[in-house]
C-alpha cells in the first residue's frame, strides 16, 4: 500500500521523523502502516511553494533520498543520467500517474513510471547531484523546474504537455540543449502541426472536467505549430563513428512520429553498446523500465509511425 504524504504547513527544514513529531506532515496509510525514516531525507516547504501542491508517498521520498545519498558518496558517477536511470530498471510502466483529482500538484512517483516521468525523475536527480544538492526539498525544486513552464506550477495548463514545448522551455531556462548538428546525421526536418490534445479532450480527464482549459491548450498548440527542428532519420540511427560522436550516453532521445497532431511518440535515454545505440525507457511493451535489448535502429524499424530521433542534452550545472 502506497502511503501518501502531504506537506500541509510551512516547515523549517525538518526531517521526516521530526515532521511527524511536529504534526506538520499528514500521512494517509493503513492502520498498521509504519513510516520508515532516514537521516538523509529532509523535507522543507517555504510558505506555500510546496504545501498542499505536492504529492508523494513515503516510499517515494525514501527512494529519492537514498539515491541522492548514494550520489553524494559517488559524485563523479552521479553526474551522469545513466547512473540514476539504471536504478529504475524493472519498475512498472504505468501511464497517467500525474492525473490526480483536484488541483494540479507536483507529483513524485518513483514506483510507477511512464516515458516522460522517467525522463523528468532521472533528470531532476542528475541536476541535484551535479549541483551537490542532496535533500528531498532540492529534488522537489529540480522536478518543479522541469515539469512546468518557467519552472512555476500554475495549474494544469502550466504543465508542459508536449515534449517539443518542454525542450524549448528547458532550453530557455538553460537546463538543456537540443543537438541539431552536424548534418549528417541531422538531415531530417520536422515541421510541427500540433492539435492532438484540443481535439481529443475525452482522453484527458482534466480537459473533460475543465472546459476552460481547452482554449489555453489550443493556444499552446498554435504556438508550437509551424516550428521546425532537425532530427536524425531512423534509417541513419546506425552504429557508426559519426553517430557515436554525435549522440552521447545519457542523452535524452525523443522519437519523432508522423501521427497527426503529435510531435513526439516516445522518450528514453541513449545507451551505447558494442552492437549500437540502445534505448533505456519506460516501456509500454515490456510493461516496465528496461534497457531495450534490441538496438534502437531495429526498434524504430518495427514502428512505422516513428520517423527518427531528436537529441536533448543536459547542460553542465553551475
Amino acid at each position: 500500500m502506497r502511503k501518501s504524504v502531504f506537506i500541509t504547513i510551512s516547515m523549517l527544514l525538518l526531517t521526516v521523523a521530526e515532521g511527524l513529531a511536529a504534526g506538520n506532515i499528514e500521512l494517509s496509510a493503513e492502520p498498521d502502516g509504519c513510516f520508515a525514516c532516514t537521516s538523509v531525507c529532509e523535507i522543507q516547504a517555504i510558505d506555500g511553494i510546496f504545501s498542499d501542491r505536492t504529492h508523494f508517498s513515503t516510499e517515494d521520498s525514501l527512494t529519492i533520498c537514498n539515491m541522492l545519498e548514494e550520489a553524494r558518496q559517488q559524485p563523479q558517477a552521479a553526474g551522469q543520467p545513466l547512473f540514476f536511470a539504471r536504478k529504475f530498471i524493472g519498475r512498472p510502466y504505468v501511464a497517467h500517474t500525474l492525473e490526480l483529482p483536484g488541483e494540479e500538484r507536483l507529483v513524485v512517483n518513483t514506483t510507477q513510471l511512464d516515458c516522460t516521468t522517467l525522463v523528468e525523475t532521472v533528470t531532476a536527480l542528475t541536476m541535484c547531484a551535479a549541483r551537490k544538492l542532496y535533500s528531498f526539498r532540492d529534488y522537489l525544486n529540480a522536478l518543479m523546474s522541469l515539469r512546468y513552464r518557467g519552472g512555476r506550477l500554475d495549474g494544469y495548463v502550466s504543465r508542459l504537455h508536449y515534449f517539443s514545448d518542454w525542450i524549448e522551455d528547458k532550453g530557455r531556462m538553460g537546463i538543456t540543449t537540443e543537438i541539431q548538428s552536424p548534418a549528417p546525421p541531422f538531415t531530417g526536418v520536422q515541421k510541427l502541426d500540433i492539435y492532438y490534445m484540443s481535439t481529443h479532450t475525452k482522453s484527458y480527464k482534466a480537459l473533460e472536467e475543465h472546459l476552460e482549459f481547452i482554449e489555453k491548450i489550443r493556444e499552446q498548440e498554435m504556438e508550437l505549430t509551424g516550428r521546425t527542428y532537425r532530427f536524425i532519420p531512423k534509417r541513419d540511427v546506425q552504429n557508426t563513428k559519426l553517430m557515436r560522436n554525435t549522440v552521447k550516453d545519457g542523452d535524452i532521445i525523443a522519437i519523432t512520429c508522423n501521427k497527426r497532431g503529435l510531435d513526439i511518440a516516445h522518450l528514453g535515454f541513449a545507451v551505447w553498446r558494442n552492437d549500437g545505440l540502445h534505448l533505456l525507457n519506460a516501456s509500454m511493451l515490456h510493461k516496465k523500465v528496461v534497457e531495450e535489448p534490441m538496438t534502437l535502429y531495429k526498434y524504430l524499424q518495427q514502428h512505422p509511425s516513428h520517423t527518427g530521433i531528436r537529441i536533448i542534452r543536459l547542460n553542465r550545472m553551475p
